[in-house]
């Protein structure tokens, strides 16, 4: 499986950097993620649980930075077990590109799957892991943006349930928690 994106980042690219190095960060965007723990130098075991068309597995595995060009890029190299349902290894290229106040962050994995996850075919499984990836910059641009992108969401939202209201305040306020709600499903 090869996957290739370009994501912006609404914030410079130290920022970027440093939030792409905390675990913490991490743990909170990466969907399923249990747990993100060093072992070693820039290398990290990893837990999370994952579901790839009707296979759903714990998965256990780590990760190693290198080519590491602090703040511009680095590899990573991950290999992960989920017992019966497979595994999964490959590389990724990150790389950030300075826009100003913003980030181009780019990224190129080359992946192999193995196992039941591997059977179910590869249109599932690469579904499955762009699926993840959006997951992932959605929860990612929220964070280092400080949640200013989903207020703003959220606000544009509000507005144009109000708008569309046509004057009736019960009405506005009934779109108003639709969208609301809405907003929150997609996270």
């Amino acid at each position: 499986m090869e996957m290739t994106q370009t994501q912006r980042l609404p914030v410079p690219r130290d920022v970027a950097w440093g939030a792409l190095n905390d675990t913490d960060v991490l743990k909170q965007c990466i969907p399923g993620c249990e747990s993100i723990e060093p072992d070693g130098e820039n290398a990290y075991l990893l837990a999370m649980t994952a579901a790839v068309g009707p296979v759903k597995a714990r998965f256990k595995g780590r990760m190693v930075l290198s080519d590491i060009q602090a703040p511009e890029s680095y590899t990573i190299q991950f290999d992960g077990q989920g017992g019966a349902a497979g595994f999964g290894k490959g590389t990724a290229r990150v790389s950030l590109v300075d826009q100003g106040d913003e980030t181009d962050l780019t990224y190129v994995v080359h992946a192999q799957v193995g196992g039941k996850i591997a059977q179910i075919g590869s249109r599932l499984v690469d579904g499955a892991a762009r699926k993840l990836a959006e997951a992932f910059f959605t929860r990612f641009t929220e964070t280092v943006s400080g949640g200013k992108e989903a207020e703003g969401q959220a606000v544009n939202e509000e507005a144009d349930a109000a708008q569309a209201d046509g004057g009736d305040e019960q009405q506005g306020s009934e779109k108003r928690k639709r969208s609301w709600t809405a907003w929150i499903s997609k996270s």
